[in-house]
């Protein structure tokens, strides 16, 4: 199939924008006249540290990010942040976590190999599918930080609200940054792996207090050490170059759309879209319960493991890809982030009702 009858509704690595997907193409073999790909240039030469500070001033730009916290530019994914973080921040303490999902659970087991950890909610028990409310959370008094997961992606759940807590607040919004207004000032610690919403795997974004510096363990590698990265302003060895080139491509097609705001109006259309018809279907079921459903990721069924099938099928062959499920979940799953056109969405409304008509 031609791109142009393609919408790519994959939770990572997912669709990006086509502006920055064209102006790379344009500058794939010769970027800036300098006869080299950025993928070839020295992270060291003057032409990439352009790239890289103009990306990183973006970013802050975008996000309001304040002079109080750097910005990182690592590898290793999300998954890293998750021995990072404690690694870091935890110290002789405790730390509170927010079991809502798997990589929320994923996150405390790791934490546990280097400190103490107290389960401030679990919502295990009713298959992740909503988000507790502030009084629901058992918060500890000596609690380093409350570490939560902003979106999770595999049952489509989202926080609504930012939680309180008396230690920093550290959270992985790997799915739905620069999808909203963030007050950064709030967060000890935001991280991200930039496939979902900001460039190709291979880039996580770290924002964090520079307050909160120099207090890793010492087991911490120097190559984890936040204290030591931010010295090295990302690079103590070869960033992640390709990556924060096109960062800084989705980043201005963002500002040209109007910024963060814009994007959070185009997602309250896409996912409202989607649960309206979600809530009054006689064939397919939602998975998130109102109140803590994703804006980035839709999930649904029909209840029958053979019906969502053919309907993930079918959807493949009308252009709709990656509708699967996570395989922990079954079912469906739209994921809808920035770049995805409101033309996929309405697409994918057209063939779900369709297929409602044929089976019910």
């Amino acid at each position: 199939m031609a791109r142009e009858n393609v919408y790519n509704f994959a939770a990572g690595p997912s669709v990006m924008p086509l502006p920055a997907l064209e102006q790379a193409r344009a500058e794939l073999l010769d970027y800036a006249g300098s006869g080299m790909s950025v993928m070839e240039m020295s992270h060291r030469s003057k032409l990439f540290q352009e790239i890289f500070d103009s990306t990183k001033q973006k970013l802050k730009a975008l996000m309001q990010v304040p002079d109080s916290h750097e910005i990182l530019f690592l590898q290793g994914g999300a998954t890293l942040q998750f021995a990072a973080i404690p690694m870091n921040l935890l110290q002789s303490g405790s730390a509170d976590y927010a079991i809502t999902g798997n990589f929320s659970g994923k996150a405390a087991r790791e934490a546990e190999k280097y400190g103490r950890i107290h389960i401030a909610c679990d919502t295990s028990a009713t298959g992740h599918d909503r988000i507790p409310a502030q009084e629901e959370l058992s918060l500890s008094a000596d609690a380093r930080y409350f570490y939560y997961c902003a979106n999770n992606t595999i049952y489509g759940t989202e926080w609504q609200y930012v939680p309180q807590a008396a230690a920093p607040l550290v959270c992985d919004m790997s799915s739905d940054i620069l999808s909203r207004p963030v007050d950064v000032s709030r967060y000890g610690l935001i991280y991200a792996g930039a496939q979902k919403n900001m460039a190709p795997a291979g880039l996580t974004v770290v924002i964090v207090d520079k307050a909160l510096l120099g207090r890793e363990l010492p087991i911490t590698p120097e190559v984890m050490s936040y204290q030591v990265l931010a010295k090295h302003d990302s690079m103590l060895n070869t960033p992640p170059c390709w990556c924060i080139y096109m960062l800084g491509l989705t980043l201005d097609w963002i500002q040209s759309q109007g910024g963060v705001p814009a994007m959070e109006q185009r997602r309250l259309q896409r996912a409202g879209a989607l649960y309206d018809f979600l809530d009054n279907s006689r064939l397919f079921r939602p998975h998130a319960l109102p109140g803590s459903r994703s804006f980035m990721n839709v999930t649904f069924s029909t209840g029958d493991e053979g019906l969502d099938a053919e309907f993930v099928q079918g959807a493949a062959a009308k252009g709709l890809l990656n509708l699967k499920g996570h395989r922990i979940t079954g079912g469906m799953r739209a994921s809808i982030y920035n770049a995805m056109p409101m033309e996929g969405v309405l697409a994918l409304l057209d063939y779900m009702k369709e297929f409602e008509k044929d089976h019910v």
